[in-house]
């Protein structure tokens, strides 16, 4: 792994306070971020600046919201609806230790957990992978893993993948048969300050006045 001297992910993520998550946004409710009604959390922070990203705010490693892994986790359980957390961002396995700590809590309550990640499963589990890879790849029920390439993207309807490279991992049995997310859908999530969000694999997180 490239030492934290030429790396901004690690200088940046060792700035983090322990027990925190420095994320970009969060939603309740979701149903196009994984199956079923689900939690969804946008970590802060990705150095692969893909083309045609659909969050091109979540690269740069700057402080957005720091907020504590258990305030999060009770967040999450707070609302019966969520039956299930997504983590996306940015690039989750920059922080993957604390995302790990905040899957075991809710885990520990009966909801499952979901990532995507830029990297491949074969590089999480590599000598390269980023800290902590493997101790989140432990907690996760299902990965979908590969950077979005525009040049291989699926528009349709009946695709789980944005880009034709990628690849969904179901590491837990009893979610075989629960793939129901699809490429084309979009959500649009009016907050109670009038803020609207809009998510999904055709949206970006879009903070709109």
């Amino acid at each position: 792994m490239s030492s934290s001297m030429t790396n901004p992910a690690l200088d940046f993520q060792s700035q983090i306070p322990p027990g925190y998550l420095n994320i970009m946004g969060y939603v309740d409710e979701s149903e196009v971020n994984g199956p079923g009604c689900r939690a969804v959390v946008w970590v802060q922070g990705c150095l692969r600046e893909c083309p045609g990203c659909f969050n091109p705010a979540s690269w740069e490693f700057k402080v957005n919201q720091l907020i504590p892994v258990e305030e999060l986790a009770a967040k999450i359980l707070s609302n019966p609806r969520n039956q299930g957390v997504t983590f996306s961002g940015g690039e989750p396995f920059w922080q993957a230790p604390a995302l790990a700590a905040l899957a075991r809590l809710v885990k520990a309550q009966g909801l499952n957990v979901m990532s995507f990640t830029g990297f491949t499963l074969a590089q999480l589990r590599s000598r390269q992978a980023p800290p902590g890879a493997q101790e989140l790849l432990d907690e996760l029920d299902i990965l979908v893993d590969g950077p979005y390439l525009q040049e291989k993207a699926i528009h349709s309807p009946d695709s789980l993948v944005s880009s034709s490279n990628q690849r969904v991992h179901i590491f837990n049995p009893a979610l075989e048969n629960c793939q129901s997310w699809a490429s084309d859908q979009v959500e649009i999530h009016i907050l109670k300050d009038g803020t609207r969000i809009v998510t999904g694999y055709q949206g970006q997180v879009l903070l709109t006045d």
